[in-house]
């Protein structure tokens, strides 16, 4: 990579590494004060767990040998330390590893408020080690996914660009898992509870959509920025635009089913727009990045209510948003991919290839972390008693609360 090229893909990953405190920020506003701490302390412990485990192996199991394309993973003792890598494969490694922490992160929010912080993290590292860092490999690694219009004797692959199968249809297939196996709050029924901290979400939504511009744009520090080849441009463009469209759906939707237009939803509607975009940003023409943020704001702001009709707790919306909005970013490409997609030009191989692959991962996730789930809390627990999620879960888990209110003495 030239200067230019490293310079840029290390400011991405700088950027993507502060979306996790957004996730945490986001998550923490919603939860109730005293699950604040609780809340983020999920986000934090990824970010300390997931970079060591990436360090030590999980780099190594993101790419699969070139003549092995339906290998699960890489060799995770192929470069035990990563002390074999140059300064640029480094820097490329530590890009990747921005992208394993934050999916890690996002499934923390369906648990919220019951969840045990040891148990979370013994969770978070084994999912990791056994679905994320495989599933890396599948999409973006040389594995299966990458290569599956070929083995199907296509003539176009699986678009991918920056995780909507990897990161955000595989943390919501786990977290609809989670939400499952730990069961519901107590008191579970629509209006639960309301955010406690709703500029405190607002914050959170802001560093995500500010570090969302790495997170799509920073694979192109990897060679093409600055190139006759570079879509950063249409990157970029595509980023801000379906989420603000995003925005605005979930908004009528919002104003027309409840008579009000939050700010909560505004934020929610963001995001929902930033996971769409995240597979299709380098392969839609900016209209058609908007339809496609205007319709899954639309859809996502529905799909928040199915919770309360099908009785899984999902606390704050994992599965509506990450979920469905990673399987319509994905699906999307199979309609209005330029070139490819079946109403531009291309046959249905395009949307065939998209379906596959999403149902793939989602149907890998949602089964290994039911298990892993399940093992935890059959074993060591991992949702807290009763009487502690009543107390509050700050207070019994991690000793702290997140205001103190009163003066101390």
């Amino acid at each position: 990579m030239d200067s230019g090229n490293l310079a840029w893909l290390i400011t991405a990953s700088a950027l993507v590494l502060l979306m996790t405190p957004g996730v945490a920020f986001f998550y923490g506003g919603l939860v109730k004060a005293k699950s604040v701490v609780s809340m983020m302390m999920m986000s934090f412990g990824a970010m300390g767990l997931i970079s060591v485990l990436w360090i030590i192996y999980g780099f190594n199991m993101s790419a699969v040998p070139e003549e092995s394309p339906w290998a699960f993973s890489g060799n995770p003792f192929s470069d035990l330390g990563l002390g074999s890598l140059g300064s640029d494969d480094l820097v490329g490694a530590l890009f990747g590893a921005t992208f394993a922490i934050i999916t890690v992160a996002l499934i923390s929010g369906a648990i919220a408020d019951r969840a045990k912080f040891g148990s979370w993290l013994i969770f978070a590292g084994i999912w990791a080690t056994v679905v994320y860092f495989p599933v890396a490999a599948w999409v973006w690694g040389g594995g299966w996914i990458m290569n599956l219009g070929t083995s199907l004797g296509f003539s176009t692959e699986v678009i991918d660009y920056a995780g909507g199968t990897a990161v955000h249809i595989n943390a919501g297939a786990a977290a609809l898992a989670l939400a499952l196996v730990l069961g519901k709050r107590i008191g579970f029924q629509k209006g639960i509870q309301k955010p406690h901290n709703v500029p405190l979400t607002l914050l959170g939504a802001s560093l995500l959509w500010f570090g969302w511009f790495g997170f799509n744009g920073g694979a192109e520090g990897l060679g093409a920025l600055g190139t006759e080849d570079s879509v950063v441009g249409l990157i970029v463009i595509n980023t801000l635009g379906a989420t603000a469209a995003a925005i605005l759906g979930w908004l009528v939707v919002e104003k027309l089913k409840d008579g009000k237009a939050t700010s909560v939803g505004a934020a929610s509607g963001a995001v929902a727009g930033l996971v769409a975009i995240t597979p299709a940003c380098a392969n839609l023409t900016p209209g058609w990045a908007l339809l496609l943020g205007v319709v899954t704001g639309a859809v996502c702001a529905l799909a928040i209510e199915l919770k309360w009709k099908l009785g899984y707790d999902d606390s704050l919306d994992v599965v509506g948003i990450h979920l469905v909005g990673g399987l319509i970013g994905t699906i999307y490409l199979g309609f209005f991919a330029t070139e490819t997609g079946l109403f531009l030009g291309g046959g249905a191989e395009q949307l065939i290839v998209q379906v596959v692959a999403a149902v793939g991962v989602l149907i890998y996730s949602f089964v290994v972390a039911w298990i892993i789930g399940f093992a935890i809390e059959k074993t060591i627990g991992f949702r807290i008693k009763n009487e502690d999620e009543l107390a509050g879960v700050d207070t019994v888990v991690h000793g702290e609360e997140g205001y103190y209110l009163t003066e101390q003495a």
